[in-house]
């Protein structure tokens, strides 16, 4: 489940410059689930996840999207930005 979008410095520069956008989720989820709960969500492909723990002890996903969607856009979409 997607807790809540990152939106620091850095985020907004990988989604500028790699199409990626950066979320907490919750510990548990798995790279699929991820992908599968944001594909459906926002209606976009998602080429791949990374995941991280933070020393926070949350779960940071990086989703890439694929090329024919921007990732700067959909965040312009959802109102963050």
């Amino acid at each position: 489940m997607i807790r809540r979008f990152v939106l620091t410095e850095k985020a907004l520069m990988l989604a500028e410059r790699e199409n990626k956008i950066t979320i907490v989720v919750d510990r548990g989820d798995t790279k699929r689930a991820v992908k599968e709960e944001f594909e459906r969500l926002y209606g976009v492909k998602v080429e791949y996840v990374n995941t991280m723990i933070t020393p926070r002890g949350e779960k940071k996903a990086i989703v890439k999207l694929s090329p024919e969607h921007n990732a700067f856009d959909l965040l312009s979409r959802l109102g963050l930005l």
